[in-house]
């Protein structure tokens, strides 16, 4: 399961498409329209569709048992503090 926002939460692997509210329609928060097989309308969240879409990710790579992504170092010239 996954969260949308608003107290909402699909399975990660019902989601099948993610589009970006922009202009006049994202307001109040609304910013992703989700599409989940088995339903006919999209489900609006007020997260956005890359945040959606890193939790599919992880949720789908967990549940197939394959290790978690590692995220590349820091390259904005900062010095690392672990030696």
């Amino acid at each position: 399961m996954i969260p949308l926002g608003y107290g909402k939460f699909v399975r990660a692997d019902r989601v099948y498409a993610l589009v970006p509210l922009e202009g006049a329609e994202r307001r109040d928060g609304r910013r992703t329209y989700v599409h989940v097989d088995g339903l006919s309308e999209p489900v609006v969240a007020s997260r956005s569709e890359r945040a959606i879409l890193a939790d599919v990710e992880a949720a789908l790579a967990e549940a197939a048992g394959l290790p978690q992504r590692r995220r590349g170092p820091v390259t904005t010239g900062q010095e690392s503090l672990l030696p």
